[in-house]
C-alpha cells in the first residue's frame, strides 16, 4: 500500500482474499451453514469475517459463492448453499448483507464478490472446470435466482465462471455480463474473472490468442482481469490499435475506482487495519459454537439411541476422530487448525470426571492398518457407547476435488463393521463437505449424524448434540442419493409423462434403486416428538394476483422443549409449462416447550 501511495497516481491499493466461511475465526463451510435455515445466522458469520478481514487490511472477499448445484460429485459443493433456489436466495442476499454492512465506509465492511456468474454448479459429469449446457429456462428458474438476490442485496462485485454458457466462455460473454447482468437486473458493480480465465478462452476454442481473448472479455463487461495478466500485457496495443475504444477501459477503471471511493480508502488507507471496536474474537467463537450446533444435522435416531450417556466409557473411534484441521473444512484462509478442539478432545472435555472417552484411529483415511483396526476393537469392548467418526478429509472436497465414488473409503467400511461386531452402541458420525452415499451404512446403524465440516467449534457442538446438551436442529440443503448413479438429482425435478409407479413396467424407474434420495432435501431429526397436522388454508381458490394464508397445527407430544423447522411446499398441477412437483415457498422455525 505504501508503495502505490507513494506512486505518481497516489491509487490506494485493494486488498482482496478467499474468506469463504471465516477470515480468523472459522465458521461452518457454507454447506454445512445452509443446513441452519437461519438466513439471520448467515449475515451474523459474514459480518464477523469481515470484521477480522478487515481488522488485517483486507477490503475485499470472495464470497458468498451461491451455485445451485444438484451434483454431490463436485466438489465445490461444500461452499455453495446446496439445490434450492428459493432457500438460495434468501441466504445469498444475508450474506451479503453481513459482509457490506449498510455502509462501506463502516470499519467493519468489506465488498462482497457474488460468484461463479454463471453456472459453475451444474457442470457436466459433477467434474470441476467442465462445460454447462442448460435451457435458458433452467437457468432462470433455477441457477439465475441467487445472483439476482445477491445482486439486488446490493454486491458489489461479481466474478465470472470459468465454464461456457450457451456455448461462450463466461468472461467473454456479453449477453451474460452485460444484457443480463448490468441492462436487467441493473447491476452497476464492476466484474472480475476467476482466476486466469481470461487466457483459457484459448483453450475453450474461442480466442485465438491472449490479445483477441483480453478484447473479448473487456468489451463483455469484465473490468478486472484476475491473474491472467492478458489485460495488463494486452489492453494497451489494443487501446493504441484503436481494437477496442478507450472510453470502454475508461469504465472499467471507473467502476473500480468509485468502489475504492466509498471504502474510504483514498482518505486513509490504513484506518482499517488492526481495527478490534465493536468485536470480539470470544464473541465470535460464541458465534461459531452456535452456527455449529444449528448446521450440524440428525439423519438417523431409530428407538431414540441419541442421546448418549455421559456417564458411561465412550470409545471415540475412527481415522477423523481426534483431527481439528478436518473439522474446518477447505478454503480456512488465516484460521488455525491449532486452536480448534477435535471430536474426541471435545468429548472427553464435555464428559469431565463424570466418565471416561478414549480413542482410537482404527484405520488410515483411505488405508487399512491392521494394528490399527485391532486398537480400536479393543476400545470398543472396553467402552459402553461408540462414537466412530468416518468421512472425508479436508482435501476431498472444495476446489479441484470432485470424486465419481462418493462412498466411505472401503478401509473405512471395514472398520464399520468391525466395530459392529462387537455388539456394542454405536452412532456413527460423518465428516464431509458434500452428501455422501450413506446407503449401506443406513442399513447398519441406529443412529446416524452429519457434521459436515462444522467448523473452530465443531467438536464441542458435535459434542453437546451427541450428550444431550443441545438438540440437533439442522435440516438438509441437498439431498443424500442411495447411489452416485442417481446424480444429479434434485427434489425440485419436474413431472414426467410416465411417473413411477413400482408395478408398472414401462414407468422412470431403475432396476437397480429407488428414485428417491437416502435423506432428502429437508430432512433433519431432533430429539423431541414433534406432530405436523395436515395445513389448513383459508380458502379453496387462488385467483391471479391473489394470496392464500395456510395454517397448520405443530404440537410437541414429548417430555423435552423441542425445535422444529416447518416447510411449505408448492405445486402448480396445471400450468402452461410443466413445473416441479413441489418447491419450497416457506418455512418458520418454532420452539415448544414441554407438555
Amino acid at each position: 500500500q505504501e508503495l502505490a501511495l507513494q506512486g505518481p497516481q497516489r491509487i490506494p491499493l485493494l486488498f482482496g482474499y478467499d474468506v469463504i466461511h471465516g477470515h480468523r475465526t472459522i465458521f461452518p463451510i457454507p454447506l454445512a451453514l445452509s443446513c441452519s435455515w437461519n438466513p439471520s445466522l448467515l449475515e451474523r458469520c459474514a459480518r464477523a469475517a469481515a470484521a477480522e478481514a478487515s481488522a488485517d487490511g483486507l477490503h475485499w472477499v470472495f464470497s458468498p459463492m451461491v451455485d445451485i448445484s444438484h451434483d454431490a460429485r463436485w466438489g465445490r459443493v461444500a461452499e455453495g448453499s446446496g439445490e434450492d433456489p428459493w432457500l438460495g436466495s434468501h441466504l445469498a442476499a444475508a450474506t451479503v448483507r453481513g459482509y457490506q454492512g449498510t455502509d462501506l465506509s463502516d470499519p467493519m465492511a468489506v465488498i462482497s464478490c457474488v460468484k461463479h456468474f454463471a453456472l459453475y454448479g451444474a457442470p457436466a459429469g459433477g467434474r470441476d472446470y467442465n462445460t454447462v449446457d442448460m435451457s435458458r429456462r433452467t437457468m432462470e428458474e433455477t441457477y439465475f435466482p441467487p445472483y439476482r438476490a445477491a445482486v439486488d442485496a446490493g454486491a458489489r462485485t461479481v466474478m465470472t465462471a470459468f465454464n461456457d454458457v450457451d456455448g461462450v466462455p463466461a468472461s467473454g460473454n456479453r449477453w451474460l455480463l452485460t444484457d443480463l447482468l448490468r441492462h436487467a437486473w441493473g447491476f452497476g458493480g464492476w466484474v472480475v474473472t476467476d482466476y486466469t480465465s481470461v487466457t483459457e478462452m484459448r483453450n475453450h476454442g474461442t480466442a485465438d490468442d491472449d490479445a483477441d481473448a483480453a478484447r473479448q472479455a473487456l468489451e463483455a463487461g469484465v473490468d478486472m482481469d484476475m491473474v491472467s495478466e492478458a489485460f495488463l500485457n494486452e489492453l494497451p496495443g489494443l487501446i493504441e490499435s484503436g481494437k477496442v475504444p478507450e472510453a470502454t477501459l475508461d469504465a472499467a477503471v471507473m467502476r473500480v475506482l468509485e468502489t475504492k471511493w466509498d471504502l474510504g480508502l483514498f482518505a486513509d488507507a490504513y484506518a482499517r487495519c488492526e481495527n478490534t471496536t465493536g468485536w470480539s474474537p470470544e464473541t465470535h467463537r460464541g458465534l461459531a459454537r452456535e452456527a455449529a450446533r444449528e448446521s450440524i444435522v440428525l439423519l438417523k435416531n431409530d428407538r431414540q439411541f441419541l442421546p448418549l450417556d455421559k456417564q458411561k466409557t465412550t470409545a471415540v473411534i475412527g481415522p477423523l476422530a481426534d483431527s481439528a484441521r478436518d473439522l474446518l473444512g477447505c478454503w480456512i484462509a488465516a484460521g488455525n487448525a491449532g486452536e480448534a478442539a477435535s471430536i474426541f478432545q471435545a468429548m472427553r472435555e464435555a464428559a469431565g470426571d463424570v466418565a471416561t472417552v478414549i480413542h482410537a484411529r482404527g484405520c488410515e483415511l483411505e488405508a487399512a492398518d491392521d494394528e490399527l483396526l485391532a486398537e480400536a476393537v479393543r476400545a470398543a469392548v472396553h467402552a459402553d457407547q461408540v462414537v466412530l467418526v468416518l468421512g472425508e478429509s479436508w482435501q476431498m472436497s472444495g476446489e479441484a476435488a470432485s470424486r465419481t465414488n462418493i462412498r466411505l473409503p472401503k478401509c473405512q467400511r471395514r472398520l464399520a463393521k468391525r466395530i459392529l461386531q462387537t455388539g456394542k452402541p454405536c452412532v456413527l458420525v460423518t465428516l464431509s463437505g458434500r452428501p455422501l452415499d450413506l446407503s449401506s451404512e443406513e442399513a447398519k446403524f441406529h443412529a446416524m449424524v452429519h457434521a459436515w465440516a462444522p467448523g473452530c467449534e465443531g467438536g464441542a457442538a458435535l459434542a453437546e448434540i451427541l450428550f444431550g446438551d443441545v438438540a440437533p436442529v439442522g435440516k438438509l440443503t441437498m439431498g443424500f442419493p442411495r447411489n452416485v448413479g442417481q446424480l444429479p438429482m434434485t427434489y425440485r425435478a419436474r413431472p414426467t409423462g410416465r411417473p413411477f409407479d413400482a408395478a408398472v413396467q414401462y414407468s422412470s424407474k431403475y432396476l437397480d434403486s429407488p428414485n428417491d434420495p437416502l435423506f432428502p432435501f429437508g430432512h433433519g431429526l431432533t430429539y423431541g416428538q414433534i406432530i405436523i397436522a395436515a395445513p389448513e388454508l383459508d380458502t379453496p381458490v387462488m385467483q391471479p394476483g391473489g394470496t392464500v394464508t395456510v395454517a397448520v397445527k405443530v404440537t410437541n407430544i414429548g417430555t423435552e422443549t423441542a425445535t422444529e423447522t416447518v416447510q411449505l411446499y408448492l405445486r402448480d398441477l396445471v400450468a402452461s409449462v410443466s413445473r416441479p412437483v413441489k418447491e419450497l415457498r416457506g418455512y418458520r422455525r418454532v420452539t415448544l416447550a414441554e407438555i
